[in-house]
């Protein structure tokens, strides 16, 4: 069975798949309750205010990756103005982190934006969020003023990118 680079390990190609859904999927959705109880933990007393954006019953875009038939991480993109989209619910579990699937949700959602006709990226995450600064930075994403309802937040980082 031939190997391929999974962004820092080799994993065998039948062993790994990208799906994408929507909010509704049920393995899309259990990552999204995992991701909800970390940043709870992460943001404290926080979290409530940042809660209400991050609904996904409205999202058409999400991706979940799966590794050895076990969903490992996700990302959703949804509509945030023409031609636009702002990046959602990333996640990767924590056994799984610091190997590039993180990097691989967010290029599957580019090539999707791109094939809807997007044009620009914007996103928003925590300062208490190292790793997804890293990574964001790392992307090609470039750091802006706070946008909406994250405007005068002093924990939250927004970013963008042109794709």
């Amino acid at each position: 069975m031939p190997l391929e680079k999974f962004s820092g390990f080799f994993q065998p190609k039948s062993m790994r798949n990208i799906n994408r859904c929507t909010g509704a999927d049920p393995d899309f959705s259990g990552l999204v309750g995992l991701l909800n109880q970390y940043l709870a933990e992460k943001d404290g007393r926080e979290h409530d205010f940042y809660n209400q954006f991050n609904s996904i019953t409205d999202i058409k875009h999400a991706v979940v990756i799966y590794l050895n038939g076990i969903p490992t991480a996700c990302g959703a993109i949804k509509e945030f103005a023409p031609q636009e989209m702002e990046v959602k619910r990333m996640f990767t579990l924590p056994s799984a982190r610091g190997k590039g699937i993180a990097g691989i949700v967010l290029s599957e959602l580019e090539s999707w934006a791109k094939e809807l006709g997007t044009k620009r990226f914007v996103l928003e995450t925590g300062k208490k969020q190292v790793e997804a600064i890293k990574l964001y930075e790392k992307s090609g994403f470039i750091r802006i003023s706070n946008y909406g309802q994250y405007v005068g937040v002093a924990n939250s980082v927004c970013f963008e990118k042109f794709i």
